[in-house]
């Protein structure tokens, strides 16, 4: 399987949700929890197991029109790669 093709998505134990106190999401996981900013909820909601890597850099780059589809694929796959490490994916083996 190679990274385009990999589907990520979050963990069984892994939720997306919106603090109303600070007004940021926050993926919440056994004992902790990891605020995140815009770009990071924006990669987090296209974790739902539908979307390639591939399909995942097409709609930030429509997204982000100002910034390369080679940067915003190396930022978000180390973003990735952090959630994976952590355990929070899984489609990323």
């Amino acid at each position: 399987m190679t990274l385009t093709t990999i589907r990520p998505r979050f963990s069984p134990k892994v939720r997306l949700r919106f603090d109303r106190r600070t007004g940021r999401h926050l993926l919440l996981y056994p004992e902790t929890g990891l605020q995140l900013n815009h770009t990071a909820t924006v990669i987090a909601r296209l974790c739902t197991g539908e979307w390639t890597v591939d399909d995942m850099v097409e709609q930030l780059t429509q997204a982000y029109g100002d910034v390369s589809p080679d940067e915003i694929r190396r930022e978000m796959c180390e973003f990735l790669d952090v959630l994976s490490h952590r355990g929070l994916l899984q489609g990323m083996a």
